[in-house]
């Protein structure tokens, strides 16, 4: 707790000065109790403004490897990552989603906020993927309301491959919550995960704007990835030609 504060009179007057986020719907994120922050992910930086632009601590999960690092350089790390809410997983395992999911529920259990990005991984273009189902099973085991959240802009301030990009105000929408207690008992009921996972993902794609793609955003990157190799060899092949 006393790192997160220190997060708070260091870097969160940084960045709230530098970038200026703005913040719309706050109020519909309870000032007090447990709540799922479900959020769209365009940036490495999102969850940086997403919890910035709220008064009550986000705690996350982020890769085990952020607090094993050793010598000084890890010392520091390990200090960030924990004072602005993180708590290590690790996710190399099969066993990565039910250690993700049983800190969830403790964090939960403990009326904080916890913050999930149900697309898994970062956008490589901008667009809206499909929701894993995590965040469904959460809030059902969990028994707690999920808000659907939209950050806007990051992936200009830090654009997927690149550090830093442009200078631009990020906007964290927030919306109503959403209330799943009349599936309770059914967290096991793959067709109620996915249909309460795509009601989210439509709130969070009503919220941001952007376009939705029904494919898992992992698989799109890898087809991306396969037809930039294949169009690659098929240039050197005709270079060799010529």
């Amino acid at each position: 707790m006393f790192y997160w504060f220190l997060k708070w009179i260091a870097l969160g007057p940084l960045l709230r000065v530098v970038f200026r986020p703005q913040a719309v719907g706050a109020d519909h994120v309870p000032l007090e109790g447990p709540a799922i922050l479900a959020s769209n992910h365009l940036s490495y930086a999102d969850w940086l403004f997403m919890p910035l632009t709220l008064s009550r601590r986000v705690t996350f999960v982020a890769k085990a490897e952020y607090f094993t690092t050793p010598g000084i350089k890890g010392w520091f790390q390990r200090q960030f990552f924990s004072g602005s809410g993180q708590v290590p997983i690790d996710r190399s395992g099969a066993s990565a989603a039910e250690g993700a999911l049983s800190a969830a529920k403790r964090i939960l259990a403990e009326g904080e906020l916890f913050g999930i990005y149900p697309e898994g991984t970062r956008s490589h273009d901008g667009k809206l993927y499909r929701g894993k189902t995590g965040v469904a099973r959460l809030a059902l085991e969990s028994g707690v309301p999920v808000i659907p959240v939209a950050v806007v802009g990051t992936d200009v301030v830090a654009p997927p491959g690149k550090k830093f990009g442009r200078l631009v105000q990020p906007v964290v929408r927030f919306g109503k919550p959403l209330d799943f207690s009349r599936y309770e008992g059914m967290e096991n009921d793959r067709y109620i995960l996915r249909s309460i996972t795509d009601e989210i993902m439509y709130e969070i794609m009503r919220l941001s704007g952007q376009e939705y793609v029904d494919q898992y955003a992992a698989r799109a990157k890898e087809e991306q990835k396969k037809a930039a190799e294949q169009a690659a060899g098929e240039t050197d092949e005709q270079k060799k030609a010529s």
